[in-house]
């Protein structure tokens, strides 16, 4: 269901970015996600690369060349590399070919507008027209036709590696308009993107890939079944209050939290608004996220009582704005608990874990279903250091269009993911979807969006070099599975993105299939 998912989010994404130059048939990048988390990463593999063939751009500065126009003057077209996989075409447009589409502009108005005293389908002098449609008007569409007439002739190089949706005209139309004239040459810019040339790092390539995968304790199964099984028995065990003594560990207290930063001399400085709390019902032996040395501090104290200390925020701290900083703490304890725990016996079982009738029972199926989760955190941890390190390989000048939709594609799939976890109602989706929310997104995502196409690449490289396949079935089984996905939160939807997204899901799944299979991969616990 995984694939299913991310095919969906992917192709919503894009389901309104659609439509192609006329005489371009690249098709663009998609999204897939590795193994069972589509939520954190979003992968293109190049379907571009396997379906076109491949025309890199000349390595000289600029590349001179003419196009014929009808068998009579030409079209010169000036060819320049630009940054970020992107080529700018300087053209000239020569006199007749300016009158020849100025003459065609003029047969369309006269077919289009009725013009009192000529009948329908009757030439209309050229004068008359000018008067009854407006010199004006008759320019601007002049100039649109020529565009028209000499963009496919200018881009011809550039036509099978092209990038979807990346043509954009240069020259600004009202200087172009403002400098018509039948009796001149009619020059532009324009510039597109094009399929990225990918170059390896080493010359074996992807060939004899070393990755090393640190896995965290949490996700090795035997404790994560030992954790289990005590959440478990806690949920069972009642709360008393406690008015004796001073906090252990194993308790639950009520507090509230102060926290002000201390400057260089020592004096409290701001609060630290992320920092507070009031009411914040905290469990000593659930400890994880707490700052170091806050639990030690709070050793001993009695329900009424107040306590202030000074703490650092590590450098490793998740807020980086609180990242070595000093705090000083002011902690209340407003009520204190101590936990009564059922004994584990046999009579426990079923509470514990419905259908269990002995604590081994229990015991057995909760190891089970935590080995099912480190296996699906192990795979997910080596498709990701994989990946990765396929990043790391390979530089690539990623085009502004690439980038673009890549990005676009990464951030509907978050926003759906939102939306099928109903954390979002419909005027949020609509803040949410806006254009400055996007490249809001494009630009905090940068360094990662890029990382993605750079992985994406290499992905398609390597599936199209191992000749590698998929069924027909496993196809036309995630395709109705992505359709089902896209009905059941009432999506519109394109059935052929639909298809071509699992397939490039499928494709990488095949890729990481066989660099698992093909590659040096390390485990080290931690």
């Amino acid at each position: 269901m995984e694939l299913a998912t991310t095919a969906v989010a992917a192709s919503t994404a894009s389901a309104n970015h659609s439509g192609r130059p006329n005489g371009f048939s690249s098709p663009r990048a998609s999204s897939w996600s590795p193994s069972s988390s589509p939520s954190s990463r979003s992968l293109s593999t190049s379907r571009f690369q396997s379906r076109r063939r491949r025309l890199p751009v000349a390595s000289a500065a600029v590349e001179l060349r003419e196009a014929s126009a009808g068998g009579g003057d030409s079209v010169r077209v000036t060819e320049t590399p630009q940054p970020n996989s992107s080529v700018k075409f300087s053209v000239e447009v020569p006199p007749s070919i300016c009158q020849e589409c100025y003459q065609t502009t003029l047969m369309e108005y006269s077919k289009r507008f009725k013009v009192p005293g000529f009948r329908p389908g009757k030439i209309v002098p050229e004068n008359v027209l000018l008067n009854y449609v407006g010199p004006q008007h008759v320019r601007a569409a002049t100039v649109e036709a020529i565009l028209r007439h000499t963009l496919p002739q200018a881009l011809a190089s550039v036509e099978d590696k092209a990038l979807e949706d990346s043509v954009r005209i240069l020259t600004k139309f009202d200087d172009m308009n403002d400098a018509f004239s039948l009796d001149h040459v009619f020059r532009y810019d324009v510039a597109v993107d094009v399929v990225p040339e990918l170059q390896w790092s080493t010359e074996d390539k992807y060939k004899n890939l070393k990755v090393v995968i640190e896995i965290d304790e949490i996700v090795d199964a035997e404790k994560a079944a030992e954790l289990e099984l005590k959440r478990r028995r806690k949920s069972l065990g009642a709360l008393r209050v406690v008015s004796d003594r001073g906090l252990q560990v194993g308790d639950v207290t009520v507090i509230d939290i102060l926290a002000e930063t201390i400057t260089s001399d020592g004096s409290k400085g701001e609060k630290i608004p992320s920092a507070e709390a009031a009411g914040f019902q905290l469990d000593t032996e659930e400890n994880e996220n707490l700052v170091p040395g806050f639990l030690g501090s709070l050793i001993g104290i009695r329900p009424g009582e107040t306590r202030s200390f000074p703490i650092q925020f590590p450098d490793s701290f998740d807020q980086e704005s609180l990242q070595g900083v000093r705090a000083q703490f002011t902690v209340v304890c407003k009520e204190l608990f101590s936990r009564d725990l059922p004994e584990l016996d046999d009579s426990l079982a079923a509470k514990l874990l419905p259908g269990c009738t002995t604590m081994d029972q229990v015991r057995e199926r909760i190891l089970e279903r935590c080995k099912e989760v480190e296996k699906t955190a192990i795979e997910q941890a080596t498709d990701n250091a994989i990946l990765d390190q396929l990043g790391k390989l390979v530089e690539v000048d990623v085009p502004r269009a690439m980038f673009q939709e890549q990005g676009q594609q990464l951030y509907g799939a978050k926003l759906l993911q939102l939306q099928a976890e109903r954390k979002l109602d419909k005027d949020q989706l609509a803040s949410l979807s806006s254009e400055r929310s996007v490249q809001e997104y494009l630009k905090s995502e940068r360094e990662n969006i890029t990382k993605i196409i750079k992985q994406m690449l290499a992905v398609g490289e390597i599936f199209k070099a191992e000749n590698l396949q998929y069924s027909t079935d496993q196809l036309i089984k995630e395709v109705e599975n992505s359709i089902e996905e896209f009905k059941r939160y009432n999506q519109d939807y394109d059935e052929g993105n639909i298809k071509q997204q699992v397939q490039d899901v499928l494709e990488a799944a095949k890729v990481l299939e066989w660099l698992k299979e093909n590659c040096t991969i390390e485990y080290i616990r931690q």
